[in-house]
């Protein structure tokens, strides 16, 4: 058929936008904290709210020869515990028939894997979580100056090699097994950056550059003075908690959430406010520097009309941990009852409605985990040439 029109084409609505009818999903890290939790209920006695881990201490080193006439003097065995209380996790997303019925992509298999890994994410976290809170704290140096709390840690503590090598001699010195002959290092990728960059013969990158090349082109930390590293964004970071941060005063009005503020910085998203007509957790989530006035996530609480007082601490440099853990560093524990198990499970939620439109997925676990012994946890606390800071993903 002939073109009988140069416009004739362009009244057809026959050419439509396409969609590519695979979903895909937001970019994930990977998931490691838990995989280090190898103490575990063997010989549980009976459900409960939480499980009781028995620790038996050894004896005294007998090494003096014995008396032939004198008999020996009994040492008592005594034994510690560690607990693991047992909580609630879960969450759960609902579909309706409307959208199912018109979606352009399936949807039951999206929800399948939103909800499988929100479960997995969430028990990771738990598990790092706990990992973090060991009490064997070192802090990296700057300028041959060690920090003796996180609130002095700022961008120059970069994480060395010499911290590594005193982390694992604690682990070794204490007895801590290790894994097939390496402890477990996780590392923020801001601070391996440093890391990788410190130079000399005692450094990462030397003993890499003739031995291990591959790894340096590859970009892998590998292994490292009987320490093998995993590299995510998911290591602990101590968002503004070093040092550099400053106390701003703040004039907020009673049932506001503006306030003006004065001094000589200015105020970030996310820096938290305090006071006696604050709330406990506000945080400022808008700042307008030309009128020097902050928005707060929450109003004044004072019930007079009067100005009432606060202070804001500005967000000094992140804080990142780097966790070197051995052999029985965590226990976790599940309740043994109604389909429980060591991994959360889905639940298909209950259809209630009348023309049964909403149908629920969601995931549960009842667990937990505690440090078992706090000599396999080392932390090492530094800072970061990086200053960027990344939108967080679950801190």
């Amino acid at each position: 058929m002939a073109i009988t029109g140069a416009t004739s084409t362009s009244n057809l609505a026959l050419a439509q936008q396409a969609y590519d009818r695979l979903a895909r999903f937001a970019l994930r890290p990977e998931l490691y904290f838990d995989n280090v939790a190898d103490v575990k209920p063997t010989n549980q006695s009976m459900p409960g709210a939480s499980v009781t881990f028995p620790i038996v201490s050894d004896l005294a080193v007998a090494s003096a020869p014995l008396n032939e006439t004198t008999d020996v003097t009994p040492q008592s065995i005594s034994e510690s515990n560690v607990t693991v209380t047992l909580a609630e996790y879960g969450s759960a997303v609902l579909t309706t028939a409307a959208l199912r019925g018109e979606s352009y992509v399936e949807i039951d298999p999206i929800v399948a894997n939103v909800v499988g890994y929100n479960a997995g994410v969430s028990i990771d976290e738990v598990a790092r979580n706990v990992l973090q809170q060991g009490t064997n704290v070192a802090y990296s140096a700057a300028s041959g100056t060690t920090p003796t709390a996180r609130t002095g840690v700022g961008s120059a503590n970069a994480l060395t090699a010499a911290d590594i090598r005193a982390a694992k001699a604690r682990l070794r010195s204490q007895n801590v097994p290790n894994f097939n002959g390496y402890y477990t290092a996780y590392i923020h990728p801001n601070v391996a950056y440093d890391f990788t960059s410190e130079l000399g013969a005692a450094g990462w990158r030397e003993p890499h550059n003739y031995s291990q090349p591959g790894e340096i082109w590859a970009g892998e930390l590998g292994a490292f003075e009987g320490v093998r590293f995993i590299e995510t964004p998911r290591a602990p970071v101590f968002a503004g908690a070093g040092s550099g941060g400053t106390a701003l005063a703040l004039s907020v009005t009673s049932g506001s959430t503006t306030a003006t503020y004065t001094g000589a910085t200015n105020p970030d998203i996310g820096d938290v406010v305090s006071g006696t007509s604050i709330a406990s957790g506000t945080t400022i989530v808008a700042v307008n520097a030309a009128t020097t006035t902050v928005t707060l996530s929450e109003a004044a609480t004072a019930t007079t009309s009067t100005s009432a007082g606060a202070s804001v601490s500005t967000s000094g440099a992140n804080v990142y941990g780097t966790l070197i853990v051995g052999r029985q560093a965590l226990a976790k524990a599940w309740s043994m009852v109604d389909g429980n198990t060591e991994v959360p499970h889905v639940v298909p939620g209950p259809i209630t409605d009348y023309l049964r439109r909403f149908v629920p997925w969601g995931w549960y676990w009842l667990g937990g985990y505690s440090i078992y012994r706090q000599a396999s946890v080392q932390r090492i606390e530094s800072g970061s040439s990086l200053t960027y800071n990344d939108p967080a993903i679950d801190q």
